[in-house]
Order: structure tokens, then C-alpha cells, then sequence
């Protein structure tokens, strides 16, 4: 070493103090380098982390936003539906409700309307008797009006087609059908309805139901409707049948 001009222990001695001064430099240069280094990668590592997951949170904010404002819609448009379906509901209940009301206006009226035509026809009735009775008195010579009895017997033949407390019509036919249609020149009397319906029943089996109908047209006398059956003992018809035999 010495011929090559090299002084070991002088070498050595630098080795020494270079390796001291690395630790040195390595301790209080490099290493806090190092660690603020680290530390900057952590924080730019945790900062990525951070934003991939506030990505990830908006991405998931955003669909689940999409997903309230579609459930707002459907809800929205299902309760516009459903208001639509109540208008429409209430309107037609009102318009039915007010058809109902008309209707049984005109019912009401019409029935007010019936009683009262019933009314006049029922003091319609005794003056025709009278004119009659006056008239058959003339013809006949026979004072019925001294005849309360005799009077009151051909008033009901001649208006019901009652004689005897029988429907001279039905003369002991027998008839099928539930709905009978009893057409009468006045309004008939309690007593006649109630002959009428005994009659019908024991001609016609099982259960009837029976409506009455005023067309002072007929003149006198029943028409008696069973079914498409029409049994005709009016004085009207009885008048048509004489006409055409004169023929």
C-alpha cells in the first residue's frame, strides 16, 4: 500500500467517516425525505381512494335519484288516474243520480197526472149512469131509477163486465199466464177490482199479477189482455162485432 502511495488507516478513516456521514445524511436527510415521499403517496393514494369512492357514492346517489323521480312519476301519473277514474265515477253518480230524480219527477207527475184523470173520471162516471139510466128509460119504458138495486147492477155489468159477482167475459175459460192486463172505460171500484182478481185466479193457474188501464174508448164492458191472449168484452167491440154483421 505504502509503494502505491495509500495510506490504509488514512483510508480506512475516510471509509469511516463516509459511512458516518451516510448515516447522517440517511437519518436526518434521506429518511424524512423518504417518509414525507410515503406519506405524499398515502395521502395521494387515500385522496384516489377517496374520490373513487365519492364516484362511486354519486354514480349510486344518482341511479337511486333516477329511481325516486321514476316512482315519483308512476305514483304521480296513478294518482292523476285514479282522480280521473273518481271525476268520472262522480259524474256519472250525479248524472244518474239526477236521471233517477227526472224519472221519478215524471213518475210522480204522471201518477198525480193518472189520479187526477181517475178523479174526473170516477165523477165522470156517476153522470154517464145517470145519462144512462135516462136514456135506457126511454127505450125501454122502465123506470129504473125507482130501482136503486136494479140501477146500481147494470151500472157494474155495463162499466166491468161484472154480472152476478162473475166476469161475464171469462164465461168459465180457462187461461194460462202470469201477467194479466185489465182494460176498463172507467176506473173500476174496489169491489169490482176484487170480483175481477177472484175470477182471474180461479180460471188461470198459479200466481198472477194483474194491471189496470183506463181508455174510456172502449166505451163499457173489459178487455181482458192473458199473455198474447186479448179476450175482448167491450162495448166498443161488442159494437164492431154487431157493425160487421150487418154488413
Amino acid at each position: 500500500m505504502d509503494q502505491l502511495g495509500l495510506n490504509l488507516g488514512y483510508i480506512l478513516v475516510q471509509i469511516l467517516n463516509f459511512g458516518i456521514i451516510m448515516v447522517v445524511v440517511y437519518a436526518w436527510v434521506l429518511k424524512p425525505i423518504f417518509r414525507v415521499i410515503q406519506n405524499r403517496q398515502d395521502a395521494l393514494a387515500q385522496s384516489m381512494n377517496d374520490s373513487r369512492i365519492a364516484s362511486e357514492a354519486r354514480a349510486r346517489a344518482e341511479e337511486e335519484a333516477k329511481k325516486i323521480i321514476s316512482e315519483a312519476h308512476m305514483k304521480a301519473d296513478k294518482i292523476v288516474q285514479e282522480a280521473n277514474e273518481r271525476a268520472e265515477r262522480n259524474a256519472l253518480d250525479i248524472r244518474q243520480t239526477a236521471a233517477a230524480e227526472a224519472q221519478a219527477e215524471r213518475d210522480s207527475m204522471l201518477k198525480e197526472m193518472e189520479r187526477e184523470r181517475d178523479d174526473v173520471f170516477f165523477k165522470l162516471r156517476h153522470q154517464v149512469s145517470v145519462l144512462a139510466i135516462a136514456a135506457a128509460h126511454r127505450l125501454i119504458q122502465e123506470s129504473l131509477i125507482q130501482d136503486e138495486a136494479r140501477q146500481h147492477a147494470l151500472l157494474k155489468e155495463f162499466f166491468s163486465g161484472i154480472r152476478d159477482k162473475k166476469l161475464v167475459v171469462l164465461d168459465g175459460r180457462s187461461e194460462k199466464g202470469s201477467f194479466v192486463h185489465v182494460i176498463s172505460a172507467l176506473p173500476l171500484e174496489p169491489d169490482e177490482v176484487e170480483i175481477i182478481e177472484n175470477n182471474l185466479k180461479e180460471q188461470i193457474q198459479g200466481e198472477i199479477k194483474v194491471q189496470y188501464e183506463v181508455d174510456p174508448s172502449i166505451l163499457g164492458g173489459v178487455i181482458i189482455k192473458i199473455g198474447d191472449h186479448v179476450i175482448n168484452g167491450s162495448v166498443a167491440g161488442q159494437l164492431e162485432d154487431l157493425y160487421r154483421g150487418l154488413k
